[in-house]
């Protein structure tokens, strides 16, 4: 079972010895992640997720993008609500509304500026505002994605959800080579049968209700069994910052 929807976990019955299949990670999303946004480079080479912060703004990893790219809003909202609303739904981005977070180097976490506002009705997803306080070890983080069933495969035609827990992060698990890394930047989540695949980098980490991070791991031929991810706490002034500079 998997964020890319291999579901299945076998698990020891300790009374009678039977083997139990248990559905215990990803699953349909039902009314959740209705601020998901699909992200396609116009060359057909990357999908991502995204997350719809306000009307005007996606916050996405930065490895997802840097090309032209298309994003699909209202993944996950009813077809009645998005019906008549193509030229919104879906949109070109260039690479001038295409923000990368820099200090003495880049770092794999972008926000995207729309052509067009989305509708006032459209869910987004909020941050903390005020204190922010990545989770702890063990606590448990909600993840979200369209990844293939596969590593390698097409990405599904909609969004899985499923729960993880923040660990430590190995000597590997980091972000691309090219992209700035390091402790207090960087967190990690692992649990059994829960893993992030082709087409679930840039989705949106939930804890208490908030995005409190974004998936980073960039996979194409195996799948992440530990799934990193860069903590929003760090990024939150810069996110607020650019919005306002950007927006004017």
């Amino acid at each position: 079972m998997k964020l890319c929807l291999v579901l299945v976990l076998l698990l020891a019955d300790a009374v009678s010895g039977s083997i139990e299949k248990r559905i215990v990670g990803s699953q349909p999303c039902k009314k959740d992640r209705q601020y998901h946004v699909q992200i396609k480079s116009v060359q057909g080479d990357k999908v991502c997720g995204g997350a719809l912060l306000n009307t005007r703004w996606i916050l996405t990893a930065s490895h997802c993008a840097e090309q032209l790219v298309e994003v699909e809003l209202g993944k996950q909202l009813p077809w009645y609500k998005i019906n008549k609303l193509s030229s919104i739904l879906k949109q070109k981005i260039p690479k001038e509304q295409q923000f990368t977070f820099t200090e003495d180097n880049p770092h794999d976490i972008m926000l995207m500026k729309l052509n067009k506002d989305a509708p006032a009705q459209f869910p987004t997803i909020s941050y903390p505002k005020l204190e922010c306080e990545r989770p702890q070890m063990k606590q448990v983080v909600y993840i979200g994605g369209m990844g293939s069933k596969k590593a390698g495969g097409k990405p599904e035609s909609s969004v899985k959800c499923a729960s993880t827990e923040i660990s430590e992060c190995g000597e590997n698990d980091k972000p691309a080579s090219k992209y700035q890394s390091d402790e207090s930047t960087t967190m990690c989540a692992f649990k059994p049968g829960v893993e992030a695949c082709y087409g679930d980098s840039g989705s949106a980490v939930e804890f208490d209700g908030l995005l409190h991070g974004i998936i980073v791991s960039d996979t194409r031929d195996n799948c992440a069994n530990t799934i990193v991810m860069l903590d929003i706490c760090h990024y939150k002034q810069w996110i607020e910052d650019t919005m306002k500079k950007e927006s004017t």
